[in-house]
């Protein structure tokens, strides 16, 4: 059973994999690359039991952590072109 959902993670990974080189806009690209991310966790997960290490869970709780930030991290470059430094306009003050 742990070999079937690891394999059916592989093909919608290849799947989603195809949908980031594909993608017409950068936001689709961008949830295809999470949507893998969340994958891989998953895929991490189901490895750990199928090889008796119930420790991968906390190693995929860490990479779904690293995901989410990473997400968040290059959605806020592609909308400001920047991840820390303001604008000319912004009322951040002087830095």
């Amino acid at each position: 059973m742990f070999a079937t959902a690891t394999i059916a993670l592989l093909v919608t990974i290849a799947i989603t994999l195809v949908r980031a080189f594909l993608g017409p806009t950068v936001y689709d690209r961008i949830l295809a690359i999470n949507m893998i991310g969340t994958k891989t966790v998953l895929l991490i997960a189901v490895l750990g039991f199928l090889m008796g290490r119930p420790e991968f869970l906390d190693i995929a709780l860490v990479y779904a952590l690293i995901n989410f930030i990473g997400t968040i991290a290059i959605m806020k470059f592609f909308k400001y072109s920047h991840l820390g430094l303001p604008h000319s306009g912004d009322d951040l003050g002087d830095l």
